[in-house]
């Protein structure tokens, strides 16, 4: 590949990439005047991420519009960085998110999770007292447990649906505590529990309680996480091939800024 066409193909994907980061920063401020708590602890990540990427992408751009040697040396050490740091994440979150597949229950058309299914390290973060209060406290602002009986207005309805893994470890009992549903949001638990699963005696009609202090809702949110957790890393999967080919171009553009004079 030729000077020109290495330097103008860095200097217009970065240009670009500086756009997209400018773009994740606005997002990342907007989020931070979200009154929402859950959304503001992901504030300082994605201005992070935002600024990052800004600056690998001014160094990139202005090391291929001057022609700098010096500058490409640096962005392409940068990029290596991203490159390793996207490999090792990838490869963690396909190790993590391997194990859990779920319990069918007869009558159901969903699956329930248990907690002891899941990988070393989602079983020590959830089970980090601060870390679920935090998780807790989400999913009690989210009402998404109480929203099910205006979803499902029949109980037939209700038995019938496919909830989620949140809905379906953090809203109900777990089914082999035998409460009968009365509704959606609603159990009957004036019935004796015919399991020894601690569950049984935490999950309250409470809107406030429900299921947030159980084990199967935790499983619940490892289910949710690793389903996110797989659709980023097979996203990163993507990335890291987009990347490696910017990463050829720059070195390509840094090999040839080498042989040629400098631009003031």
């Amino acid at each position: 590949m030729n000077t020109a066409t290495s330097t103008f193909v860095v200097r217009w994907i970065n240009f670009l990439t500086m756009l997209l980061a400018v773009s994740v920063i606005g997002f990342g401020v907007w989020m931070s005047t979200h009154h929402d708590s859950c959304r503001k602890s992901l504030t300082l990540p994605v201005i992070g991420l935002g600024a990052i990427i800004l600056v690998i992408s001014i160094i990139g751009f202005l090391g291929a519009l001057k022609n700098n040697s010096i500058l490409l040396w640096i962005y392409l050490i940068l990029l290596c960085l991203i490159l390793v740091g996207i490999l090792v994440f990838t490869v963690f979150a396909f190790i993590v998110t391997n194990s859990g597949s779920g319990h069918q229950v007869s009558g159901l058309r969903y699956k329930e999770y248990q907690l002891q299914d899941c990988s070393s390290w989602f079983l020590k973060e959830l089970n980090n007292t601060h870390n679920w209060e935090r998780l807790k406290s989400c999913l009690v602002k989210s009402d998404d447990c109480n929203n099910l009986a205006g979803e499902y207005k029949t109980l037939k309805q209700y038995k019938s649906a496919r909830l989620t893994p949140v809905e379906a470890g953090c809203c109900r009992p777990p089914s082999e505590c035998g409460y009968p549903a009365v509704n959606a949001s609603y159990y009957d638990l004036s019935f004796r529990p015919i399991s020894s699963n601690k569950d049984c005696k935490l999950y309250k009609n409470s809107r406030g309680v429900k299921c947030y202090n159980c084990d199967s809702c935790k499983a619940g949110v490892a289910q949710y996480m690793k389903i996110e957790w797989r659709a980023v890393a097979i996203f990163n999967v993507f990335l890291f091939v987009v990347l490696s080919t910017i990463y050829f171009v720059g070195c390509c553009a840094r090999r040839n800024a080498a042989k040629s004079p400098e631009k003031v």
